[in-house]
């Protein structure tokens, strides 16, 4: 998949999977392919990737058919151009609160190289592109895709506004944060929390942008918000997988050879805390 592909499967409300990728490690991203991935949500956001190692990361998933979609650390339009000048498909911008800052992330990754000025006009719609130029920066952006995290309660409140910004191809909840935000901390079968979700949900679709919600609990609940319509199915983190295959195999082998398992925490730490 490439991100002409992508933005037009997460509009069409086609499913996309893919999980969420923090290793530099060589042979990852051919093991990350073998899976059956559409995309790989690159995280640049909580994990010390830089930018030449980012660039060689996503120019390796694009060769092997994995669109590269990179989280950048904050909603910041140079950031944006940065990663998609490094070879990234599309760019996910972290804690969106309003329009204006999806408005500015549409300048950078749908009508970039247009900067400054004439930038700005065509953004407030107080200017508009002749026929020429608009087919060229349609045509060099047709392989970037825009991603947002939805993850707070201003969020949720701003939600029809955001949407009605052209240009946004998907929502990624983001459920740790949307949790803080509830006053619900890590309480993802709250009712409140489940609302919001559904909500997030049902707007997203309504307005034929992409959504999905990026977990790691319970893949009952990941089916679930499928079946209401995410078609964003962004399941996991590298690390949390690992920790869980890793612990429940050493504890099989601790039992069967007689050695006393280990105690663990039953509660799965967030990405911010493993990274």
């Amino acid at each position: 998949m490439n991100g002409k592909e992508l933005s037009e499967a997460l509009r069409s409300g086609r499913r996309v999977y893919g999980s969420c990728v923090t290793s530099t490690a060589p042979g990852w991203p051919s093991m990350i392919a073998s899976t059956g991935v559409d995309m790989a949500f690159i995280d640049t956001e909580h994990t010390p990737i830089d930018r030449a190692q980012l660039s060689w990361i996503c120019r390796t998933y694009t060769g092997l058919g994995v669109a590269p979609v990179v989280r950048v650390p904050q909603a910041d339009p140079i950031l944006a151009c940065m990663v998609l000048d490094g070879g990234a498909a599309g760019v996910v911008a972290p804690y969106i609160e309003n329009a204006e800052q999806v408005r500015q992330l549409r300048g950078a990754v749908k009508l970039r190289p247009l900067k400054g000025e004439r930038l700005q006009n065509v953004l407030a719609g107080t200017e508009q592109l002749n026929e020429e130029n608009a087919a060229y920066l349609g045509a060099r952006a047709a392989n970037c895709a825009l991603i947002i995290n939805i993850e707070s309660v201003p969020a949720v409140n701003r939600l029809d506004e955001i949407l009605a910004v052209p240009g946004l191809d998907g929502v990624l909840i983001g459920p740790h944060d949307l949790s803080i935000s509830l006053d619900l901390p890590e309480e993802y079968t709250h009712p409140k929390f489940l609302e919001a979700v559904s909500t997030i949900i049902k707007k997203c679709r309504a307005a034929n942008v992409g959504v999905g919600i990026h977990f790691f609990d319970d893949i009952n609940q990941e089916i679930d918000w499928a079946k209401e319509g995410a078609n964003l199915i962004m399941h996991s983190t590298d690390v949390f997988l690992c920790r869980e295959i890793l612990s429940t195999a050493l504890a099989q082998i601790r039992r069967e050879l007689g050695d006393a398992e280990k105690t663990l925490s039953t509660r799965q730490p967030s990405q911010e805390e493993i990274i």
